[in-house]
């Protein structure tokens, strides 16, 4: 027999961004929330990532990914949040309704008041980046050879080969030497590295990996187990150029090709989607275009630092408690615009100009000395110089409330990276 439960607050996935919005709704008065993650234990990824460089901004130190997680696990195990561990969600309708199932009550039902998504993201397959060549046993993506090394105490091979530059790739790389594997390189197709400097520096420089730019593996040989790969410098249309082949032996291919937020259940619940980022249109609350769904952390785009997932996090858990006990309405909104050296903003519409508003946004190529502004109606409303900007690189930019109460509507609301900084 099904079960029909009516908490206040839904929070679908217990990684840093469910317990940051979890924590932030009950903080902001919520006293029904429900935390709802599908593996055995909270802080989805984190615990995985036994390497430092978490909670500078947070918590003001550097932390590793378990430490960083036990914070959050220790608050909310102080609250009243109910934590629903090993439990499914099946189903969400644009009604919000949610179908779940754990071995313990069965299928359960939930009909909450109030929804936020937080069930981050998922890595690219060999499959999805169309990689030729056999279907040997050693190809496994950089997150899963985490998790095979730091949880399982398992070595997925002793000679590698790195295709991306991503972070977890980086990360990987170190990670494999330390272990006593050799890794004979790292290849990206891109001509910059995916991955912030400072895992650059410290994850290949220090440990005299070589990182191969504009580069792809272009054949994976092996039958049984991966023998060796292909490689390849690509040409301006990021083709791999037949006369710059060579022949790399290797037992492991570990893939950093990218990530994808996972939003199965967004397009259930009918949620607009942005092209670009691949996570849901959102506005200053992390509200989606569902009234009373709200989204954060990498589900929403893919953040490079879990600091931002956890302040994205914050917002949405205290608008969706906003949502629940004031029952405010969205005003009309205005449209937030990629300009000048920008690929996509987060949030892309803002609906209440009268708060101070979090902006994240990735730059489209590398760029020296320029100044991110954000402008309303062609209006300048905040400034910050860089020295230098990348891709891999998130930037954050805030306006404040007084800063858009200029007596006019507003129409459009535009982010650029211009010339000019210091």
């Amino acid at each position: 027999m099904k079960k029909t439960r009516k908490p206040q607050l839904a929070v679908i996935g217990a990684g840093p961004a469910g317990l940051g919005a979890a924590l932030a709704a009950s903080g902001a008065g919520l006293r029904d929330v429900m935390l709802i993650e599908r593996d055995f234990e909270l802080g989805g990824i984190l615990p995985q990532c036994i390497h430092d460089g978490f909670g500078s901004i947070v918590f003001k130190e550097v932390m590793t990914g378990p430490e960083y997680a036990q914070r959050f696990v220790e608050e909310i195990r102080r609250t009243d949040v109910e934590i629903m561990l090993n439990t499914m969600v099946l189903d969400m309708g644009p009604d919000m309704r949610i179908t779940a199932v754990n071995d313990r009550e069965g299928i359960v039902e939930i009909e909450p008041e109030s929804i936020v998504l937080a069930m981050g993201c998922r890595e690219r397959t060999r499959h999805q980046v169309m990689l030729p060549g056999f279907r040997p046993a050693g190809v496994i993506t950089a997150g899963a050879a985490q998790r095979d090394i730091n949880i399982e105490g398992l070595m997925p091979g002793r000679k590698i080969v790195i295709l991306g530059s991503g972070d977890i790739g980086l990360i990987m790389a170190r990670r494999f030497t330390l272990e006593g594997a050799r890794v004979e390189g790292v290849y990206e197709l891109m001509d910059h590295p995916g991955g912030i400097t400072r895992n650059v520096v410290q994850c290949l420089r220090d440990f005299e990996i070589p990182l191969h730019l504009s580069h792809t593996v272009s054949f994976i040989h092996g039958r049984k187990r991966v023998e060796a790969v292909t490689v390849a410098e690509v040409d301006a249309d990021l083709k791999p150029r037949k006369e710059t082949e060579r022949f790399v032996p290797c037992d492991t291919l570990c893939l950093s090709v990218g990530l994808i937020p996972e939003n199965e259940l967004s397009k259930h619940a009918g949620i607009q989607l942005d092209p670009v980022t691949a996570g849901p249109f959102v506005d200053e609350r992390m509200e989606t275009t569902v009234d009373g769904i709200f989204a954060c952390g990498n589900v929403v785009n893919v953040f490079d630092l879990v600091d931002y997932v956890t302040h994205s996090a914050q917002v949405a858990g205290r608008g969706a408690a906003e949502y629940v006990l004031q029952g405010r309405k969205r005003q009309s909104p205005v449209k937030v615009v990629a300009g000048r050296n920008v690929k996509y903003v987060v949030p892309q519409f803002v609906s209440d100009l009268n708060r101070d508003v979090d902006f994240y946004f990735r730059v489209e190529h590398p760029e020296r000395a320029v100044t991110a502004r954000i402008l309303a109606d062609g209006k300048p409303l905040a400034g910050k110089k860089h020295k230098m900007v990348r891709p891999p690189e998130m930037l954050k930019q805030t306006t404040e409330a007084l800063d858009v109460s200029t007596g006019e509507k507003t129409r459009e609301l535009t982010v650029e990276v211009i010339p000019g900084g210091e």
